[in-house]
């Protein structure tokens, strides 16, 4: 399946169907979900990064439980914007992601999430870092996952 946009694809969604947000880290890939009405991103959980066909079921699992009928998936771009060896990895993956589950898939950028999430769980939480390091991929997955919903939800009619 081709990648497509988040606008494309939320409006392809059938509705009362999630998102399932995707950080995928090189050991981690973090995971949350929307709610029914996609406005809300939560933290969801974490796998351990195998084999693209092993991280595809578990996804798959995940998908048909929660009744996800999509991916966003974190694109991390250079801090300049650009897209580098990273970024281009991330949209292989993606796109055999989508392949293998049959879902459509949208890219969001992701950067800085890890870095955002960190300095609230050190700051404002106040974690340790063993607790940080087993909640930060999928609350980076939920930080990204809310601000594709933000930027691509539409505006209130009045």
């Amino acid at each position: 399946m081709p990648i497509i946009n988040l606008t494309d694809l939320r409006a392809a969604l059938p509705r009362g169907t999630r998102l399932l947000g995707i950080d995928p880290g090189s050991q981690t890939i973090g995971l949350a979900l929307t709610d029914v009405t996609l406005m809300l991103a939560s933290p969801y959980g974490s796998l351990k990064r195998a084999k693209l066909s092993e991280n595809a079921g578990s996804l798959s699992r995940i998908a048909r439980k929660e009744g996800v009928a999509g991916f966003v998936v974190g694109l991390p771009l250079s801090l300049d914007g650009s897209s580098g060896p990273a970024a281009q990895a991330a949209r292989d993956w993606t796109h055999a992601l989508s392949n293998a589950t049959g879902l459509p898939a949208a890219l969001w950028d992701e950067r800085l999430s890890s870095a955002a999430v960190n300095r609230f769980l050190i700051g404002e939480a106040d974690m340790t870092r063993k607790r940080r390091s087993e909640v930060v991929d999928k609350m980076a997955a939920a930080y990204m996952l809310q601000s594709a919903l933000d930027a691509s939800s539409q505006p209130a009619a009045f």
